[in-house]
């Protein structure tokens, strides 16, 4: 539905935009401005950049609510996506391309400053441009470093306004995105999934950003039940979480 607006999903995405932004997004351009006019002196110019910055800056206005120019919200980039033939609630390329963006200041929403300063570093100014980075954004091309600087931003990304932690839910969503493909292993990631929706703990209803970030490290370090065979639960510095999570898959016996 190229144009149209399409409503955020709370399952997979943070948060949710405003109900009456339907009546504020107006579908031309002409009538939009990208808040505080042009900002050629502020991004150091087209000829300096190589970038046509109004160009960059009108793709960022048809994103954004007219009372709001200065931030794209969920809808915004899910038109974005439209644009781009991704799917934003299935498609981990979108979280890798708001990661690569820099869309850090605040969850679910990616600033004006932030896509302008990204339009210059990849050279972004039309949606062809856009489409020539997709290949790059396959999480198999990230280092170990890297991804662990993108898997901690799925997280933060996906937050509700000041909330830190997530709906286990969400969270079970987002791991199936994020580390698939061998990643990490499948046990771990299935019997972890497993887990997390099985559990009738409801400390662990929600989740916390150490707790996101322990599993993860806890995969690396034990990616078999060969490396299990020394894991002390009572010499553990491993979250309660993780502790609990090995507890399941012994009394399973799913510890592999």
């Amino acid at each position: 539905m190229p144009g149209k607006k399409r409503k955020a999903d709370t399952k997979m995405w943070g948060s949710t935009s405003p109900s009456s932004s339907s009546s504020r997004r107006k579908g031309g351009s002409s009538s939009r401005r990208g808040g505080g006019g042009s900002s050629s002196a502020a991004y150091g110019g087209a000829s300096a950049s190589g970038i046509n910055e109004s160009k960059a800056e009108k793709m960022f206005a048809e994103l954004c609510e007219e009372d709001n120019p200065g931030a794209a919200n969920m809808e915004g980039i899910c038109i974005l996506c439209e644009q781009l033939d991704l799917d934003p609630f299935k498609d981990i390329r979108v979280l890798v391309l708001l990661w690569k963006l820099g869309a850090n200041k605040k969850p679910a929403e990616i600033q004006k400053e932030e896509w302008m300063a990204a339009c210059h570093k990849f050279q972004l100014d039309s949606i062809d441009k856009f489409k020539k980075l997709l290949p790059s954004l396959d999480t198999g091309f990230l280092d170990r470093e890297e991804f662990g600087d993108f898997y901690k931003f799925c997280f933060q990304f996906n937050r509700a306004g000041t909330h830190k932690t997530l709906d286990k839910e969400l969270i079970v969503d987002l791991l199936k995105m994020c580390v698939t493909g061998g990643r990490i292993t499948s046990h771990r990631l299935d019997t972890f999934c497993e887990f997390l929706e099985t559990t009738k703990d409801e400390g662990y209803s929600k989740i916390t950003l150490d707790q996101w970030r322990s599993f993860l490290d806890f995969s690396y370090e034990y990616p078999d039940a060969k490396a299990l065979e020394g894991y002390d639960e009572g010499m553990s510095a491993w979250p309660v979480l993780i502790d609990e999570y090995v507890e399941f898959m012994e009394m399973s016996g799913k510890k592999k």
